[in-house]
C-alpha cells in the first residue's frame, strides 16, 4: 500500500466524524446532558487525529495521482488548500474539545461557553468538510466537476460526432 491508499482509508473520518460529533453535541444541548456532550468531544478529538493523518498522507497521494490523465495540479492544489483550512479548524476543535471534557468533568463555570465554542467550530468544520470532500472527490470523479460539460474525456469523441453528420 502507498500513501494514496492510506489517504483514502483515513480521509473520510474527519468529515464524517465532525458531522456525527455535531449531531451528538446538538443532542447534548437539547437534553442538557453533559455525558452526551462529552461523547461529542471525544468524537471531535478523534476527527482531529484523523485529520492529522490525512494531512500526513496527502502529499504522497498527490504524487501518486498528479500525472494521471484529466488530473491537473490545479484541482489537487484547490483540494489541498481547502483541506488545510479544515485541518486547522479540526485541530482547534480538538483542543476546545479537550478543554470541554476538562471543564465538564470539573463542573467549571465556563463549561457551557466551551460547549458553544465547540458548536460554532463544528458548524464551520462541517461547512469546510463538505468543500474538502467535494474537491477531493473531483480529483478522480470527473463526473462531479462543475465544468464537466467542457471536459473532453472520451478519446473517440470526435469520431462519434463525425458519424452523426
Amino acid at each position: 500500500m502507498n500513501d494514496a491508499h492510506y489517504h483514502l482509508l483515513v480521509n473520510h473520518f474527519p468529515i464524517i466524524g465532525v458531522i456525527f460529533g455535531l449531531g451528538i453535541l446538538v443532542f447534548g444541548f437539547a437534553f442538557k446532558n453533559n455525558i452526551i456532550k462529552n461523547v461529542a468531544y471525544v468524537v471531535f478529538i478523534v476527527a482531529a487525529v484523523f485529520a492529522a493523518i490525512s494531512m500526513a498522507t496527502g502529499d504522497g497521494a498527490e504524487e501518486a495521482v498528479e500525472n494521471m490523465p484529466n488530473i491537473g495540479h490545479h484541482i489537487i492544489h484547490e483540494h489541498e488548500e481547502i483541506a488545510e483550512k479544515l485541518a486547522l479548524v479540526l485541530y482547534v476543535l480538538g483542543v476546545v474539545s479537550l478543554l470541554g471534557l476538562y471543564t465538564t468533568i470539573k463542573n467549571h463555570g465556563k463549561a457551557r461557553l466551551v460547549s458553544f465554542l465547540a458548536l460554532v467550530l463544528s458548524l464551520l468544520a462541517v461547512f469546510l468538510g463538505k468543500q474538502t470532500g467535494t474537491s477531493g472527490g473531483e480529483i478522480r470523479h470527473t463526473e462531479i466537476r462543475s465544468n464537466v460539460g467542457s471536459v473532453n474525456t472520451s478519446p473517440n469523441q470526435d469520431e462519434e460526432h463525425e458519424d452523426e453528420d
